[in-house]
């Protein structure tokens, strides 16, 4: 049995040639992006059909222009999300894998001594080493005290310690505000898009249902017509009959 040949039909736009089943009638969509397709191809009309390709071309221009009217310039952010609803793609993604990924070697090492450096560990640690010093230099257990009180030696080691600390726990918060930064510009970008998608649905279903609207009214016409039309048809059959 010869498989059957998919139906094709002609893109009112570009003109090449898809399966109807991947074609688009102008009936389903939505005034804002029809009215684009119509103003770039003069022969459009509802029993018109254009391709995935050239509806997400025009469906992102109406986007652009939505945009452009309540923002004023667009942002790259806008951009790209303007190109996802194109592609169709998703922009969920894992920013901690993302953001890991391209991690150097200063980046990691400034992390793991900031984590360090805010733990029970370390400051038990440093208690532990700053007694013993003290225990050391103040009852001479070795030979000789080579740090005596007032312990000058151990606050030049304090002194560095700190001064060497705080930029590194800086640069493990700088990495800490780069990574918020990211993931609050992905949730932007997933927001506007939701909220895009959203408000195109919302156009496009008043739509359909104004456009169903219109037909049930049509359909209801017809009805009262030719109920209209039965008593007239009666009275026809009976003066016939009389006759």
């Amino acid at each position: 049995m010869e498989p059957q040949t998919k139906v094709q039909a002609d893109c009112s736009y570009c003109k090449r040639h898809f399966p109807l089943d991947l074609m688009t009638s102008g009936e389903v969509i939505g005034p804002g992006v029809a009215s684009i397709v119509a103003m770039r191809n003069p022969g459009w009309n509802s029993a018109s059909l254009i391709c995935a390709d050239c509806l997400g071309d025009f469906r992102s221009e109406y986007i652009k222009e939505a945009l452009k009217e309540e923002k004023g310039e667009l942002s790259e952010l806008d951009r790209r999300v303007i190109e996802s609803l194109k592609e169709q793609e998703t922009l969920t993604e894992n920013l901690n894998h993302v953001f890991e990924k391209n991690v150097r070697v200063g980046q990691f090492v400034a992390d793991k001594v900031a984590t360090f450096g805010g733990s029970w560990t370390f400051i038990v640690i440093f208690f532990i080493t700053l007694i013993a010093w003290m225990a050391v230099n103040s009852f001479h257990l070795l030979t000789v005290s080579f740090d005596p009180y007032p312990y000058i030696l151990l606050n030049l080691v304090l002194s560095c310690l700190a001064a060497i600390q705080a930029p590194i726990i800086l640069m493990s918060q700088n990495r800490v505000e780069a990574k918020d930064r990211l993931k609050s510009e992905h949730d932007y970008q997933i927001n506007l898009k939701a909220e895009l998608e959203i408000r195109h649905l919302h156009e496009k279903l008043d739509f359909l249902l104004k456009h169903q609207w219109q037909k049930l009214l049509e359909i209801q016409q017809i009805q009262l017509d030719s109920i209209r039309e039965q008593p007239d048809r009666k009275a026809s059959h009976y003066d016939k009959g009389l006759r």
